[in-house]
């Protein structure tokens, strides 16, 4: 079944396989982490980030032992195909192949050091079954109805982000700015969306939509195509990602250290606290992908411990990045997008017209070259969520309709609003919350029963989450549902 949908492709080193994790993680939700970390106050960023990354971190290891039994049961299913046809065409030893089968089952279930077990491993990862296919095995109608409406509007509202981030970092850039460095700032011009950008005749607001236009017609196009990521590009990418963070934290640092840090920030804001929670969710966002990252590593012995340091290593990262930030900036004065707060002209450290473009244009690369496949992936599920069996699409339906409904909503979101922070905040709060917490603990749990009643009380699963008590499944969903219910809560209180 998950060999006839998906290809694991080629098998890479469990180093690789973290790097790619890492790269996946540290993505846009750390460009939008300093400023809400500022507007949160630095006690309440703390620790709810670390909070965040220790169930983002139990909830990985879920999905990964969830995908280890979805594994054993297509293994299994298939072995029982194979016995059924068997018995059909050899029905004079039909009580032979009863006992072969039985054999088997006892070889498979066997201790890992019995010696009929050492060519299989009835729960070894070796097929990618991707989160969708989990969800059909182990969940009802509802269940399975439920969880593609929460991907669906999770990638959607990752499609808005990048539709507005990509703009809104070209239109910062290339808008001519008048500044005077002897000036106090109190008395600079102070920026809006009316104000002129390309002479009087064009604003700010008005030069963000034509970026936002050409966006569209260069990559709106390939939803209607299939696209693969290269190899080469992800290492193109994932290199200007290392080098443009490493900038940012070695130029805040630098600014502090001579004695120019404006940072203030409060210790608590409660009010801010929403958007902290929807952009910690969405930075620690990797669990949709794990199948295609985990599977094509080749030793999966110490998988939860290498996943643990990775998971370590992102949180030191955000810390890092996102307390310089906030030490060395004004609250007031961290963008929505970080990278553009290293572009100030008067500024003698960050006012190296390289540095200041390289970092001003590193979301425009590494933002543009993801967002064809996530639009791939959001038609891919689209498709999948209104299937019937037995029935095809026409192609207008096919190669029209849908690769239109997976693009004109972010598009037309990007249009309205370009505040990142709220469109990250709401997508992380809601969608990425589900993601994240309460789906990986439904399948976790009904792989669980499951694997009680195809394999027996006593079968051993080596990819087993070091959360396997029970308990930390209900936990887990008690603080999403707590977490979620909080969030809208605050947002109501807020606006009224």
């Amino acid at each position: 079944m998950a060999g006839d949908i998906t290809e694991t492709g080629s098998l890479y080193s469990p180093f690789m396989g973290l790097i790619y994790i890492f790269n996946l993680i540290v993505g846009t939700g750390a460009l939008t982490m300093p400023k809400a970390f500022g507007a949160a106050g630095w006690l309440i960023s703390l620790v709810l980030i670390i909070l965040l990354g220790f169930f983002s971190f139990m909830t990985t290891t879920f999905v990964v032992e969830t995908m280890s039994v979805a594994n054993a049961r297509l293994r299994w299913k298939t072995r029982e195909k194979q016995n059924e046809d068997d018995a059909h065409t050899e029905d004079v030893i039909e009580d032979e192949e009863e006992n072969q089968s039985e054999e088997e089952r006892r070889a498979l279930l066997a201790p890992v050091n019995d010696p009929k077990r050492r060519r299989v491993d009835l729960y070894d990862i070796t097929e990618r079954v991707e989160m969708g296919q989990m969800a059909s095995m182990f969940f009802n109608k509802i269940g399975w109805y439920l969880f593609y409406l929460c991907i669906v509007i999770y990638l959607y509202g990752d499609l808005a982000i990048y539709a507005a981030a990509v703009p809104k970092s070209l239109r910062d850039i290339t808008c001519p700015v008048n500044i005077t460095c002897n000036v106090k700032p109190s008395k600079q011009i102070n920026l809006t969306n009316s104000s002129p950008c390309w002479g009087t005749a064009v604003n700010r607001q008005n030069a963000y939509r034509v970026y936002l236009g050409a966006f569209s017609l260069l990559l709106g196009p390939f939803v209607f195509f299939n696209v693969q990521k290269t190899k080469y590009l992800q290492l193109l990418t994932s290199l200007m990602r290392w080098v443009a963070f490493t900038i940012m934290i070695i130029l805040a640092m630098t600014r502090i250290t001579h004695g120019k840090g404006e940072g203030h920030p409060v210790m608590e804001s409660i009010t801010s606290v929403p958007n902290l929670f929807g952009v910690c969710v969405y930075s620690f966002m990797c669990q949709h992908s794990l199948p295609s990252l985990v599977t094509p590593i080749k030793n999966k012995r110490h998988l939860s411990l290498l996943v643990f340091f990775d998971f370590l290593v992102i949180l030191i990262f955000y810390l890092v990045l996102s307390f310089t930030g906030i030490f060395c900036f004004k609250n007031k004065d961290i963008k929505d997008i970080y990278t553009l707060n290293f572009m100030d002209k008067c500024d003698p450290i960050t006012s190296a017209k390289e540095i200041g473009y390289f970092l001003g244009l590193f979301p425009v690369f590494t933002l543009s070259t993801n967002f064809p496949i996530i639009a791939i992936t959001l038609r891919n599920n689209l498709k999948t969520l209104f299937h019937r069996d037995g029935y095809t699409y026409p192609w207008i339906i096919d190669r029209i309709f849908f690769p239109l409904l997976t693009i004109v909503p972010p598009i037309a979101v990007a249009f309205g609003t370009d505040d990142l922070e709220f469109l990250v905040g709401v997508t992380g709060s809601y969608a990425g919350a589900g993601i994240q917490y309460l789906i990986p603990a439904f399948l976790v749990y009904s792989a669980r029963k499951e694997q009680r009643i195809l394999f027996g009380p006593g079968s051993i699963n080596k990819h087993t989450s070091p959360f396997r008590h029970t308990f930390w499944v209900y936990f887990v969903l008690i603080w999403g549902t707590l977490s979620v219910i909080f969030v809208t809560v605050n947002h109501i209180l807020t606006k009224s």
